[in-house]
């Protein structure tokens, strides 16, 4: 048994969990941080896919305080959400099997609700969150089917626990999919233990898909992206006096825990052995990993093509980071 306690430790001291902690309450009770219009889809981008049009519908009537803020921060942030979605359960699809989802940091996780209503039965999904404001947006909804919700971090969220929970032991025999959205950068930039620690949860096949924002060697370039993402996108959705606000608050905090593209992929070497990058957002990347190469490409092959803007984007996705490291 691999022991976690130094690292547990860790996690309760990171910045998520103590100068953090009234910000994610109040955004995600809706008390702070509500963009000045809710943010929309832009359907010029999206393909004509059946699948997506029902995940993007049902997300829509789903969404909490706290998606709505998260949507509206980060360029074409929810045309992304909706392409993952979509994959999944085409995903599952395929599969013989019922699919199982965690997601962890996806605050109300209105992502895997939508994914398992869809799914009819298809796809069995978990969420967490230590914000019992997000806990009460998933169920304001009613008690969602094949969707659960674990109220605490991530790190809380043990095998034993599940093993030992009537509701979550479903959950024992591992994941197919674990999804970390914007996570990981709220505690540290121990990204090995991180992925460590939530790997105990995947299966031998599974994937694991992250959606990070990533430092860049070039400081200046990281700026760069840092101000078009601002200026270029946010100020549709908030003033320059929020956009500031949540820079001194927010972004300050979480820029201390971010990574490289490099540096992830020697951190992930040594627990996968195939990486793809699938899709770019200025410094935000999302990232396809596994040791099976037979499903990242099934994966992929389910994705839709990226829905945003090519000055948004840095570098021609997809492209593998590993076993190759090819950074644009």
């Amino acid at each position: 048994m691999q022991d976690f306690s130094s690292f547990i430790e860790e996690c309760e001291r990171g910045p998520r969990l103590n100068e953090l902690s009234d910000f994610f309450s109040a955004t995600a009770a809706g008390q702070s941080g509500v963009p000045l219009r809710r943010p929309r889809l832009d359907r010029r981008l999206l393909p004509k896919d059946g699948t997506l049009v029902q995940f993007a519908a049902v997300h829509d009537v789903r969404q909490g305080p706290f998606d709505q803020h998260y949507l509206s921060s980060i360029p074409y942030r929810l045309e992304e959400e909706c392409r993952i979605g979509c994959a999944v359960i085409k995903y599952a699809r395929k599969k013989r099997t019922t699919l199982k989802l965690y997601s962890l940091g996806t605050a109300e996780g209105t992502m895997a609700r939508t994914i398992s209503e869809i799914g009819g039965g298809k796809i069995q999904t978990l969420s967490c969150s230590p914000n019992v404001e997000n806990l009460r947006s998933f169920y304001a909804y009613g008690v969602p089917p094949h969707a659960n919700f674990f109220h605490g971090p991530f790190h809380h969220l043990t095998p034993e626990r599940i093993q030992s929970s009537e509701d979550l032991k479903k959950f024992a025999d591992g994941f197919d999919i674990i999804l970390e959205d914007t996570t990981f950068q709220m505690y540290s930039s121990n990204r090995h233990d991180q992925i460590r620690f939530v790997s105990q949860h995947l299966k031998k096949d599974g994937l694991f898909l992250f959606v990070e924002k990533f430092k860049h060697e070039d400081e200046t370039e990281y700026r760069r992206r840092e101000n078009q993402k601002d200026y270029g996108f946010k100020t549709r959705f908030f003033s320059s006096d929020d956009i500031k606000a949540k820079e001194d608050v927010v972004l300050t905090q979480m820029d201390k825990n971010e990574v490289t593209l490099r540096e992830i992929a020697k951190t992930m070497r040594a627990f996968f052995d195939h990486c793809v990058v699938t899709w770019n957002s200025g410094n935000f990347y999302t990232l396809v990993a596994s040791n099976s190469a037979e499903n990242v490409d099934r994966f992929l092959a389910m994705l839709p093509a990226p829905a945003i803007p090519d000055e948004y984007v840095y570098g021609h996705i997809p492209y593998r980071l590993i076993p190759t490291l090819e950074l644009g």
